[in-house]
């Protein structure tokens, strides 16, 4: 089999094993990210980093999050924020793709969070976090406090003018 078959196979399997209740809420972007290419460092001065930590896909807390989040793929594209979904006993992703287990485990140590933990962290370009919450938070007010930044402010400035 050449690369380019092996290659399709292994998207449709993967767009195949997405857990149903994510599939349809996990923000599409023009970033591409490869499976274990994905990690933090990578990710400074390209895009803001969204991180939902939960145990798993069954968790309520984390499914009113990701209702939270639907129908707002745009606002996540337009802000250069990608979505990272670190799940303790479920497989996680940024932005769709499946990130590397222990990449996810290892997020999960460097932000504190416990595996049967709930919380959303938003990381600036800069690498800093700039919010944390313990409950669902609403995607409007990730993207005022984002909107709110100077860098954001800046890239907005650029955008009018184009």
């Amino acid at each position: 089999m050449n690369n380019s078959v092996l290659i399709a196979l292994a998207l449709t399997a993967s767009i195949v094993l997405l857990p149903a209740s994510i599939a349809g809420t996990v923000p599409s972007s023009t970033h591409a990210i490869k499976m274990s290419s994905f990690n933090l460092s990578s990710q400074k001065w390209q895009n803001r980093v969204l991180l939902v930590f939960a145990p798993s896909v069954d968790n309520a807390t984390y499914q009113q999050q990701m209702q939270l989040f639907d129908q707002h793929q745009n606002g996540f594209t337009d802000r250069d924020l990608v979505l990272v979904q670190v799940l303790a006993t479920d497989k996680s992703y940024a932005n769709g793709q499946l990130i590397d287990k222990s990449y996810a485990a290892n997020l999960r140590n460097y932000f504190g969070v416990d595996k049967e933990n709930f919380r959303v962290i938003l990381v600036g370009k800069d690498g800093g976090v700039k919010s944390q919450d313990t409950t669902p938070v609403k995607a409007a007010a990730i993207f005022e406090q984002i909107d709110a930044m100077p860098m954001r402010q800046q890239e907005m400035g650029y955008s009018r003018r184009k």
